[in-house]
């Protein structure tokens, strides 16, 4: 099934919207993490845990996932497939990666901005705060990864596409 350019345009715009607006909202989870880890006040830094937790619930998920959506609609309509280019399959896999992993660090990100809601304490719970920030870096790379690959898309069928392309060249006339 093959999408009309009107369609496929429109389906392109509206992925790379959410694609580029993830990576946004990731920089900006990032950012309200590395200045709480370094704030002086700790009225500052309880309310950047708690504005980190609404931050990635109400936007870093929906982006996400909608992201993950348009993309599979995306290749599924279009020529490119989804099993049929690697870097297609690479970037289908990064970004269920990113979802995965968000998904699990939601209890820990709502763990911490419910403790910072009572009055967290300078050093307390180091480790989780450092690793939020670990965590963003991370999805930072993975999302500008998957940025790069749609822009540059590195030649490469897999299996699955070797076929398809020599099963289609056999039957035209």
């Amino acid at each position: 099934m093959t999408m009309s350019p009107a369609l496929r345009k429109f389906t392109l715009v509206v992925h790379v919207i959410f694609s580029v607006s993830s990576l946004g909202a990731v920089a900006c989870f990032l950012a309200l993490g590395l200045v709480g880890l370094g704030s002086a006040d700790a009225q500052t830094a309880r309310s950047f845990y708690v504005a980190m937790d609404a931050l990635a619930r109400l936007v870093i998920v929906p982006l996400v996932f909608a992201s993950l959506i348009t993309g599979l609609v995306q290749a599924l309509g279009t020529v490119w497939g989804l099993f049929r280019h690697y870097w297609v399959l690479a970037k289908l896999l990064l970004t269920v990666l990113t979802a995965v992993v968000l998904l699990l660090q939601l209890d820990l990100i709502g763990y911490l901005a419910a403790a910072a809601s009572k009055g967290l304490a300078e050093a307390d719970l180091l480790g989780l705060r450092s690793s939020l920030v670990v965590h963003a870096g991370g999805g930072i790379v993975i999302l500008i990864t998957a940025t790069v690959l749609s822009i540059y898309k590195p030649r490469g069928l897999t299996r699955y596409g070797w076929r398809k392309q020599q099963s289609q060249l056999a039957t035209r006339p």
